[in-house]
């Protein structure tokens, strides 16, 4: 089975509010036993415009696997938190 990827992008605007998301969300991401990849503020961009300030790139043991987390009554209380400290876009990638 492929692995999938989610990808996250947050253009911040309250970074209280996404440090009070991020400590909510870690238990959801441990349970779900998704690893954190890359975490980057200073994403070079190659072609067209990338969106936000903040790019968070996660590993998931399938897609069903990352939509199960996503979906997961932890992280669903938890997302609120970066609804409102961000404009997100986030999408799930399968792998090869």
């Amino acid at each position: 089975m492929p692995k999938a990827y989610v990808i996250v992008t947050e253009a911040i605007t309250d970074p209280e509010g996404m440090a009070a998301y991020s400590r909510a969300a870690a238990p959801s991401l441990a349970a779900s036993g998704a690893r954190v990849l890359a975490v980057d503020t200073q994403v070079q961009t190659l072609e067209g415009q990338w969106h936000g300030s903040k790019t968070v790139l996660m590993e998931f043991d399938s897609p069903e696997a990352a939509k199960a987390w996503y979906e997961s009554d932890s992280y669903t209380a938890a997302r609120p938190l970066r609804q409102a400290a961000a404009d997100s876009h986030a999408a799930i990638i399968t792998g090869l």
